[in-house]
C-alpha cells in the first residue's frame, strides 16, 4: 500500500478531462508534494495554471512519443499515472499508425521512463473498449495493458510496480455522447447509432476515486476493473432530449453494440470484490495478494447488456443533474 502524502506525481495527458479532474482532487484532498503535468498543449496547459494557481503545479510541455522528454519529466517522481491517449475511435481509424504511435508505443516510453527514475507506482488508464476489441483504439489499449503487465514481470528488479485500470464511459468528458445528445436537442432530431446498444456509465469524480483507490491499493500486475451500472444509449438521449424524435444511423465503423469489461478469457485469472473485479497477473506478487478473495465465476463475462445493475430513467436524470447537465 502507498501513501501519497508527500509524494511527487506526474499525470501524463494532464490537460485532459480525467487529468484535470484528477488533479484538482488532489489540490484540494491531499498532501501530495508536487503534481507534475505533461502534455502537448501549451494553451490548456496555461489555461489550467491560471485555473488552479498552486505552487504544488509543475507543467511540462511534450508528448508521450517522445522518450527522453518523459525521462526529464519523470525525474524524481514517485508515482506516474498514465492518462495520456488517441481516444477518438473513428479518427483512429483512419489514423491507425498515429494510434499506434501514441497508445502503444508512448506506453512502452512511459515504461521505460519510469524505470529508468526508479518511479515506484505506475498505474495506466484503459478502457472497456480494450476487452475483446472490435476498433484500433480498443486494440491498442489492449496493447498498452499488456506492455504495462509485462513490465511488471520483466523489470520487477527495477523496483517499480506497474498496473492498470479498465473502465466505461465517463459522463460529460470530451468526446462523450451526453453533450453530443444536448447539442442536437434544438435540432428536433437526436441520431441513435442502434436502439439496443447498452453501456457502463462513470461519472469523473467516480473515475477519480477509482483511480486513487487503485494506485493505493495496487501490488502490481493487475487491471482494475470498477462494478457499474448499465444503460441503454437511447434511454440516455430520451432523459437529456425528452420527446425529440430519434434516428437509428446504424453502428459506426469500429463500435460495439454492447460494452464488455471482463471477457471469458479474463474471468478465467480474475477475483472478485464488493465493488469492482481485478484481473490478476500469474506469478506476481498481485497473485498472492488478490488470492484471499473468490474467483469469479468460470465462463462469466461482465457486460453492459447482461449486467445485474442498471439505473432507472429517474436515477440517471439525478446524475445527470448531479453533473450540471440538466
Amino acid at each position: 500500500m502507498i501513501n501519497l502524502e508527500g509524494k511527487s506525481i506526474l499525470v501524463t495527458g494532464g490537460t485532459g478531462s480525467f487529468g484535470r479532474a484528477f488533479i484538482r482532487r488532489l489540490l484540494e484532498n491531499s498532501k501530495v508534494e508536487k503534481i507534475r503535468v505533461f502534455s502537448r498543449d501549451e494553451l490548456k496547459q496555461f489555461e489550467m495554471a491560471s485555473e488552479f494557481e498552486s505552487s504544488r503545479l509543475e507543467f511540462y510541455l511534450g508528448d508521450v512519443r517522445d522518450l527522453s522528454r518523459l525521462r526529464t519529466a519523470s525525474r524524481n517522481v514517485d508515482v506516474i499515472v498514465h492518462a495520456a491517449a488517441m481516444k477518438q475511435i473513428v479518427a483512429s481509424e483512419f489514423n491507425p499508425t498515429e494510434a499506434i504511435a501514441t497508445n502503444v508505443g508512448g506506453t512502452e516510453n512511459v515504461v521505460a521512463a519510469a524505470v529508468d527514475n526508479g518511479v515506484s507506482h505506475v498505474l495506466a488508464l484503459s478502457t472497456d473498449k480494450a476487452a475483446n476489441p472490435a476498433n484500433l483504439y480498443g486494440a491498442t489499449k489492449l496493447c498498452a495493458e499488456k506492455i504495462v503487465l509485462a513490465a511488471n514481470l520483466l523489470e520487477s528488479d527495477a523496483g517499480t510496480k506497474f498496473s492498470a485500470v479498465r473502465y466505461g464511459n465517463v459522463i460529460g468528458s470530451r468526446g462523450s455522447v451526453i453533450p453530443f445528445f444536448l447539442k442536437q436537442k434544438d435540432s428536433g432530431r437526436v441520431t441513435i447509432t442502434d436502439n439496443r446498444m447498452t453501456r457502463f456509465w462513470i461519472t469523473l469524480d467516480q473515475g477519480v476515486d477509482f483511480v486513487l483507490s487503485a494506485i493505493k491499493s495496487m501490488q502490481g500486475g493487475e487491471i482494475f476493473v470498477p462494478k457499474l451500472p448499465s444503460m441503454k444509449v437511447s434511454d440516455v438521449a430520451e432523459i437529456l432530449c425528452p420527446g425529440v424524435k430519434q434516428i437509428e444511423i446504424g453502428i459506426r465503423p469500429g463500435e460495439k453494440l454492447h460494452a464488455v469489461m471482463l471477457t471469458e478469457n479474463d474471468s478465467a485469472i480474475a477475483r472478485e470484490l464488493p465493488d469492482r473485479y481485478i484481473i490478476v497477473q500469474g506469478e506476481s506478487t498481485s497473485d498472492k495478494f488478490w488470492s484471499q478473495y473468490p474467483p469469479v465465476p468460470a465462463r462469466f463475462i461482465y457486460s453492459s447488456d447482461s449486467n445485474t445493475r442498471w439505473f432507472s430513467k429517474s436515477e440517471f436524470s439525478e446524475l445527470l443533474k448531479s453533473q450540471g447537465f440538466l
